[in-house]
């Protein structure tokens, strides 16, 4: 069964797709915007376990949706455009990433499997999502991916985890690419930096929790609702350097 809903959500609140919400930061954006009065449809990976995106639905008096999707798989994401027909999404979001099992490998030595791996699931398959469902995303919406400042060419002084940021650049270049197709572009287009958190992609070593990056993260993509073009920008709403 492709869909689990929690009852019927209130017709009036505006809706967000996370894709990738089974846990880490997804879940914890979930979690924010159905305290923002939103109602939320997530995406979990077919034949995973009972994720916390299920505990939150049934908790949250009809206002989550949960969908299968592995973004991978083209046919999956056709599927789910056509699941979706007829809704209007007032922000559509993709969080997606993986890495290397050693972040200490160079570029040079990374497995070609390990390299596409990382570049499909980080780059090319969230923008085959966006693609795919763009038009359901009004002129006052929101279309945002979750990037990492790991992914700045410019702030990049340490090397280091060199798939992962390669990957992260090329997201960014791809959504500048989907922006730069629209001569007066109308919807908000967001790229974010959510800091090094600690989930399973970040490690126990990093600095922030979930909950000192996501609420302020989401403050800021809503304080950008209206103004039309892409940022890249992080938790505080500071430009990054792409």
């Amino acid at each position: 069964m492709s869909r689990h809903r929690s009852g019927e959500g209130p017709d009036q609140a505006p809706t967000i797709l996370i894709v990738g919400a089974g846990r880490g930061l997804g879940h914890a954006m979930a979690e924010e915007f159905l305290k923002k009065g939103w109602s939320v449809i997530g995406t979990v990976r077919p034949g995973s376990p009972r994720t916390r995106l299920h505990d939150l639905a049934e908790t949250a008096g009809g206002r989550v949706e949960i969908e299968t999707l592995d973004i991978n798989e083209p046919a999956q994401i056709a599927a789910l455009r056509g699941r979706l027909a007829g809704r209007t999404l007032e922000f559509l979001f993709v969080n997606a990433g993986i890495t290397t099992a050693d972040e200490h490998i160079k570029i040079g030595d990374v497995t070609t499997d390990e390299f596409m791996s990382v570049m499909m699931t980080n780059a090319l398959s969230p923008m085959r999502v966006i693609e795919s469902l763009q038009d359901l995303v009004p002129a006052t919406g929101i279309i945002g991916v979750m990037s990492s400042g790991q992914g700045s060419i410019g702030n990049n002084e340490t090397g280091m985890r060199e798939v992962y940021r390669g990957s992260k650049a090329a997201l960014n270049m791809f959504m500048r690419s989907f922006a730069a197709r629209r001569s007066e572009p109308s919807r908000t287009m967001l790229v974010l930096a959510p800091g090094w958190v600690r989930t399973d992609l970040g490690g126990p070593d990093a600095p922030l929790g979930i909950q000192d990056s996501i609420p302020d993260l989401v403050n800021v993509a809503l304080s950008q609702r209206g103004t039309p073009g892409l940022r890249f920008l992080d938790r505080f709403g500071r430009t990054v350097p792409w």
